[in-house]
């Protein structure tokens, strides 16, 4: 590869775009170099350096239309600056300023802005590519003619996240440009180390999907391409690989240095340093004096400078624990429907469907995504015709990508759409959990986005399925601050809190147990209507002691109490887990003086050891026992039905009754 840079003017491009481009490249390049002293100074505590990467960011960012969504990464700065964000607020948001974008709560470029079109990465890098997935998939079922670009570094191609992001856009010709700028390192840890292809770009064969190299040093050639595609893109929705050959000249985070780098590497690219080429470039063609050289690099030192104090001069952030934890969660504004007299008796995985089609006609924006979820209607038949009557742009089989889906699904909600994930069994969630617990959960918190994402989780024993389509995992999430977790028992309640979920803009782990689909049947109302979630039921009050449960053990439960008509006692369904109603469990704990917790998951670390926690913390002076929780086996769930039944708490619970009631 050469070290001289070859600009080839498009006839196209005017000489006032020249400048702009130019200008453009400046700023970052001279905020960063502030940035570098402010850093030895103390005055900010990490950074990034996109030293030697301008030209891709502001090239990108400058091909694509203002209302198109950037999703950038670590060494982007370029697309903020030419996104004309305010550098007052950019300088807030690296000095942990309430005037940033995320009130103090994350550092550098961990951030989003609607009002300016761009979605903060996570550090986890990859599920990144994902998100802009779902953004292009808004974009597409809006017919709006809107190209999404993301960017990622070589490093994160080696992440499954790449692969079922690239994947998922392919087979659905989503209208994405993927951005994979290889500066040659992931940290310290050489391209020749991340991949055997030669080329990145050569990644996109195996998607069928087209891809590109473009010298990421080349200001002209990196804006011209680009804006050709995205113009292709537009017109021709389909996802596109790009390519982009450059160098990190600083380590990747400052404190990192480069010795790892060999000096005639560093020298090599040096020589290709995109400002310093470009400006020599704008000079030999009478576009750039000396003199509107220096009074735009005052301009914008000036710019700087007046910028940086204003953020100096902020106050710092004094902790309001009230604001803090109201912000976790979005306010849920919307209406609660009432639920008719009018009703039928059907099975709780009935009530599933009702719930899902009455939503689905409730919100035109609804998009349901799952694997086999349309025309097989779902492997326990939940969407049974739903692409009939909706159409299978918005009941959507996916690949077998768990975790695109979900970002994907974050996506959506980014561009203002709803998204319902079937996960085809709760089990599966593990491979889809980071987007889950990192992009979902934090959202709101993290810089104000709503994730309005339900996630339906098919759960549970009691069905000889085995350690690997049987588990109850919903402890993994009732411990994540930002999720709500729901587990309904009965049909009314799944169908009133399922309608609720999707309501609701914050997002919801909905847990079905399998083993309730078709053995449970009740009475439920016809309409489409909510059950407010974060509120018990009552089932069934007495005096002798509290039970506290929740999905298919709540049946355990009325199962033993039905056998044992002496004993009186509340029966506490949870029905939602977070957020727990303390409140009914108080309240009736007070009144028993005796508490059990029973969960099907296995004892450590469940939710009935908070509950109980909780009881001890805020019921002390009124028990007359200890706490008791009734759960599962310490073991993976067995497939052998005898094995299984051993496994279960279901079997243990009337001993532990009765005990209690006699202690």
């Amino acid at each position: 590869m050469s070290s001289k840079i070859d600009f080839i003017k498009p006839l196209s491009i005017h000489n006032d775009t020249l400048l702009s481009l130019y200008k453009n490249m400046l700023k970052p390049r001279l905020i960063e170099e502030k940035m570098l002293i402010l850093l030895r100074q103390g005055k900010i505590s990490k950074w990034f350096s996109g030293i030697g990467q301008e030209a891709i960011s502001v090239g990108v960012t400058a091909a694509l239309e203002k209302d198109e969504y950037i999703l950038p990464m670590h060494r982007n700065l370029g697309v903020f600056t030419t996104r004309e964000i305010p550098l007052h607020k950019l300088f807030s948001q690296w000095q942990g300023k309430m005037n940033g974008f995320t009130k103090g709560r994350d550092r550098s470029f961990h951030f989003g802005t609607q009002e300016y079109n761009i979605v903060g990465m996570i550090s986890h890098l990859g599920p990144q590519l994902g998100v802009a997935d779902g953004i292009a998939l808004a974009n597409l079922l809006k017919k709006n003619n809107k190209v999404c670009a993301v960017f990622s570094g070589d490093g994160a191609t080696s992440e499954g996240d790449f692969h079922e992001a690239l994947n998922v856009a392919a087979v659905w010709d989503l209208p994405v440009l993927f951005c994979i700028e290889n500066n040659g390192y992931g940290l310290s840890t050489p391209s020749l180390e991340q991949f055997k292809c030669e080329h990145i770009a050569d990644k996109g064969i195996g998607y069928g999907m087209e891809s590109h190299i473009i010298d990421g040093n080349n200001i002209l050639e990196v804006y011209s391409k680009v804006s050709q595609l995205a113009k292709s893109v537009r017109e021709k929705p389909r996802p596109i690989l790009l390519e982009f050959k450059t160098f990190r000249m600083r380590g990747h985070e400052e404190a990192s240095g480069t010795k790892y780098v060999p000096q005639a590497d560093l020298d090599f690219w040096a020589a290709k340093d995109p400002v310093e080429n470009y400006q020599e470039f704008l000079k030999n063609e009478g576009v750039l004096s000396e003199a509107l050289e220096v009074s735009l690099k005052t301009e914008i030192v000036h710019e700087i400078n007046e910028h940086l104090q204003i953020a100096f001069d902020e106050e710092k952030i004094i902790p309001n624990l009230e604001t803090e934890l109201n912000d976790v969660y979005q306010d849920d504004v919307s209406n609660e429907i009432t639920p008719s007299t009018k009703k039928k008796i059907i099975r709780f995985v009935d009530a599933i469907s009702e719930g899902l089609e009455q939503s689905m006609e409730k919100h035109a924006d609804l998009v349901i995504m799952g694997q086999d979820v349309a025309e097989y209607g779902g492997v326990f038949k939940v969407t049974d015709g739903f692409v009939a009557k909706f159409g299978k742009e918005r009941i959507r089989n996916t690949p077998i990508c768990e975790s695109a889906i979900v970002s994907a699904a974050y996506g959506l909600s980014v561009n203002g759409m709803k998204a319902v994930v079937e996960m085809q069994f709760a089990d599966f969630a593990s491979s889809g959990f980071n987007p889950i617990v990192n992009l979902l959960a934090k959202s709101h918190y993290r810089w104000q986005q709503k994730a309005d994402v339900v996630i339906r989780m098919p759960c549970g024993a009691d069905i000889g399925a085995g350690p690997f389509h049987s588990q109850t995992n919903e402890a993994w999430f009732t411990k994540t601050p930002g999720l709500k977790v729901v587990y309904p028992a009965f049909p009314q309640d799944a169908k009133g809190l399922l309608i609720a979920a999707v309501n609701d803009p914050n997002p919801v782990l909905f847990f079905e147990h399998k083993a309730l689909y078709r053995s449970v049947y009740q009475e439920v109302s016809e309409n489409c209507f909510t059950i407010e979630m974060g509120k018990a039921a009552l089932l069934q009050e007495g005096t002798q002691l509290t039970i506290i449960s929740y999905g298919a053990a709540i049946h355990w439960v009325l199962e033993v109490l039905e056998n044992n008509k002496h004993i009186s006692t509340d029966v506490i369904d949870l029905r939602t887990l977070q957020p727990l109603d303390v409140e009914t469990i108080y309240k009736s704990v007070k009144k028993t003086g005796k508490a059990i917790v029973v969960q099907e998951d296995s004892l450590f670390g469940g939710i009935s050891s908070d509950i109980s926690a909780l009881i001890n913390e805020n019921c002390f002076e009124y028990l007359d026992a200890p706490v008791k929780r009734v759960a599962s086996l310490e073991t993976p769930i067995p497939f052998d039905k005898n094995l299984e039944n051993q496994y279960l708490g279901k079997n243990r619970l009337e001993k532990v009754i009765l005990n209690l009631i006699d202690y």
